[in-house]
């Protein structure tokens, strides 16, 4: 009997302790789904209608997923994204890691060095666009007098429909202290070890990029390379407030695009389509890379 009393008090007590694990996440759950699941929900099914936020939707079945795939604009500003990202990823990929090894040494001073490199990312999107407002002008901005002293002549920067993503890339990369930080922490947690049996075996600098530190940094390489393509697919502000999609749309993104179509046209069902064209885009996109980083990610075992 003391036994079974004993069983049976155990057993209330893991019911008591998961019923107030409940009630603790319940607000979060409330919230997930009261600005998350919720306006989903009511996104796809306004994707099926013809709605202007002034009159009532009208249901208008797949009218809008057909417009979508017969609309050039659409695919221009999927052009453009797709650009951006094919410049952006590598480029946000790769550099920080570089910037990170450097950081990783020691040097005097390098905690400032750090600081340096991270304070641009804490920089308002807004304050940093017309930082760079300033910066691309080719009238006064200062870019033009720094290549006008190695003799190359003035540029159109964002007014050039050639240099206009180029641009956001660079500005991108100013900004990339976050992923800094993020391959620098995992520098550091690679053991000192490793690099002592590469140095025994007689390894340079080089073998001890190739067989430790990219190996052993894979999982964060690919934590970033996620985050940077999803990221990069829904770039908005820096066009919005520098070029408004210009010059002749080089640099209309396709959320631009989908907001100039919902709050500009008022064309909320079809903007919607639009939002959940983006979903799948990037749901496929991200199940690629997953798929693909079975044969390059390794994971420590201990």
């Amino acid at each position: 009997m003391a036994f079974i009393s004993k069983s049976n008090t155990s057993k209330k007590s893991y019911i008591n302790k998961t019923l107030w694990g409940y009630i603790f996440i319940f607000p979060a759950i409330l919230g997930l789904l009261t600005f998350y699941f919720g306006p989903m929900l009511y996104s796809i099914i306004i994707s099926f209608t013809r709605y202007n936020m002034l009159l009532p939707p009208k249901w208008i079945g797949i009218e809008n997923y057909i417009r979508l795939f017969k609309d050039e604009l659409v695919y221009k500003a999927l052009s453009v994204t797709f650009y951006f990202v094919l410049l952006n990823v590598p480029t946000i990929t790769v550099i920080p890691l570089l910037i990170a090894i450097l950081l990783n040494t020691k040097v005097r001073y390098m905690s400032i060095f750090r600081t340096i490199f991270y304070i641009p990312s804490i920089v308002p999107a807004v304050a940093n666009a017309a930082m760079w407002m300033f910066a691309f002008n080719p009238v006064f901005g200062f870019l033009n007098k720094v290549i006008g002293i190695f003799g190359i002549p003035p540029q159109q920067w964002i007014y050039d429909s050639r240099l206009v993503i180029p641009c956001f890339v660079i500005m991108s990369l100013w900004g990339a202290g976050n992923t800094v930080v993020i391959y620098l922490a995992g520098l550091q947690g690679i053991s000192k070890e490793l690099y002592e049996a590469i140095e025994i075996d007689g390894g340079g600098a080089l073998n001890k990029f190739l067989n430790i530190t990219l190996p052993m940094m894979s999982p964060i390489i690919f934590y970033n390379l996620v985050m940077c393509t999803i990221g990069s697919l829904q770039v908005f502000t820096q066009a919005f407030i520098m070029t408004q999609g210009g010059p002749n749309n080089a640099s209309l993104f396709y959320m631009l695009l989908l907001y100039r179509t919902a709050f500009t046209n008022q064309e909320m069902g079809y903007a919607c389509a639009m939002a959940w064209i983006s979903f799948i885009i990037i749901g496929i996109l991200t199940a690629i890379i997953f798929r693909a980083s079975k044969s390059w990610v390794f994971y420590e075992v201990r």
